[in-house]
């Protein structure tokens, strides 16, 4: 089966066929990847995704950080650091920190789950082009490195005044991100489009 493809780097439109995993086909002209055939890509992929939806579920029921200062132990959550940013006179900050912290991976991990898991039992997932195109356009919003970066530069700052105990939800928090980049990584779309092209 042959398969048309345009270069990502030289808008090439060349023919390729069926490759065994592992391969990638190369552009004749620029010789740059047009496509890699990943192994066992849709399995793992789901793999990743369930792990991603239980360490979010973690990062968000677990306490983030804890300070001890003196007697006094006070915890924190994702969700009590939002509602300070709140209430703080920073609005658009807190609600910024929470599409990008909270809301856009998870449901990043939900449609990659709605996508993977009818497949997986040899369904067809509804409105797989239009999901697949979101999930496309979701990806830069899913910010997570940038507010751990901050969380550990606040770290630095507090650990001369209090003593900082790292929670459950921070461990979570950065396992998510790692195993959310495998997820997105890991997933091969040209099998989901043959999935759809094949499904009558």
């Amino acid at each position: 089966m042959e398969n048309t493809i345009a270069c990502h780097e030289c808008d090439l439109l060349q023919f390729f066929r069926d490759l065994p995993e592992g391969s990638a086909a190369k552009c004749i002209r620029c010789g740059s990847t047009l496509h890699q055939k990943k192994r066992n890509s849709l399995e793992r992929t789901l793999a990743f995704a369930t792990g991603a939806l239980i360490l979010l579920v973690l990062a968000n029921v677990f306490p983030f950080l804890s300070l001890k200062i003196g007697q006094q132990v006070r915890e924190t959550t994702l969700a009590t650091g939002i509602r300070e940013l709140y209430a703080g006179g920073m609005p658009e900050v807190a609600i910024l920190v929470f599409i990008t912290t909270i809301l856009a991976p998870f449901v990043q991990v939900t449609c990659m789950l709605y996508l993977l898991v009818p497949i997986r039992f040899g369904r067809i997932p509804a409105k797989l082009p239009q999901v697949l195109r979101f999930l496309h356009g979701l990806q830069p919003w899913s910010m997570m490195e940038v507010f751990m970066l901050g969380i550990l530069v606040s770290i630095v700052k507090l650990a001369k005044m209090a003593h900082i105990i790292p929670g459950i939800s921070l461990i979570s928090f950065i396992a998510l991100i790692f195993v959310t980049a495998a997820m997105t990584v890991s997933l091969d779309s040209h099998l989901l489009w043959e999935k759809w092209d094949q499904r009558r």
